[in-house]
């Protein structure tokens, strides 16, 4: 049986480089996001059958039904990707752009995660194979506060070590879930403020894909992010504060 994946944010950046990726590599996919013709016009462009559902995560019931009723009308659903995100810088403290990238991504981020599980553990076979795999897109931004995106490494540190809790739980559950978390670096998109080792969307998603393939559980991208990571960790916060723009 042909796989399917379902990718969420799709319409631009990662989304919809990994959608092109995982398309050349057989999945048929499930494009959402908000901008509808948009989606259909990717979905027009992909050598697999396309499945396209507007989704805005702001909302999050209705979301999540959306997200089960494309389910349904995929045939298989073996891998969900959350890739919805968004990021402003607000040195202000205004409250608006705290509250729009908590309900992206923190709150959008669960819903969706959740209802991936859901939809997983629901539909769990004989155990003889995974029954599902959830990829989160994080960011190195996790390892960090950051002035002026507070709320935007706070939340993706939040994707981060909610993507690990599941794991965690998954060891006691029935079903065989794999869970990735991506913590990409600098990437050229709309959300990135640019800076050094900084990645086309195309690059991005080939080394997801491959950390996919590999079943990975966290994955950084590009891989030398893994030692600024690793430098965050030793370096003490009064440091970091000197250091960091």
């Amino acid at each position: 049986m042909t796989k399917g994946a379902i990718i969420v944010g799709a319409s631009s950046g990662i989304g919809e480089a990994l959608a092109r990726e995982l398309a050349e590599n057989g999945y048929e996919i499930g494009l959402t996001a908000r901008r509808t013709e948009r989606l259909k016009r990717i979905g027009s462009e992909l050598p697999t059958k396309a499945y396209v559902a507007t989704m805005d995560v702001t909302e999050p019931e209705a979301a999540r039904e959306g997200f089960f009723e494309l389910a349904a009308a995929m045939p298989s659903v073996d891998l969900v990707v959350i890739s919805a995100g968004v990021a402003e810088l607000n040195d202000d403290l205004e409250w608006e752009p705290e509250r729009q990238t908590i309900d992206v991504n923190v709150r959008g981020f669960t819903a969706i995660a959740t209802a991936a599980m859901e939809h997983f553990e629901r539909n769990a076979d004989d155990g003889s194979g995974a029954d599902g795999h959830l990829v989160g897109i994080s960011s190195i931004a996790a390892h960090f506060g950051l002035g002026g995106a507070q709320a935007y490494n706070a939340s993706k540190a939040y994707v981060s070590r909610y993507l690990q809790g599941l794991r965690h739980r998954q060891q006691d559950r029935d079903a065989t879930v794999r869970i990735t978390t991506i913590e990409p670096g600098f990437v050229d998109t709309d959300l990135s403020i640019g800076g050094f080792w900084e990645c086309s969307p195309e690059t991005a998603a080939t080394q997801i894909a491959r950390a996919i393939r590999k079943e990975r559980d966290h994955a950084y991208v590009t891989r030398r992010w893994r030692l600024v990571a690793w430098g965050l960790e030793l370096f003490p916060e009064s440091i970091l504060r000197r250091v960091l723009p």
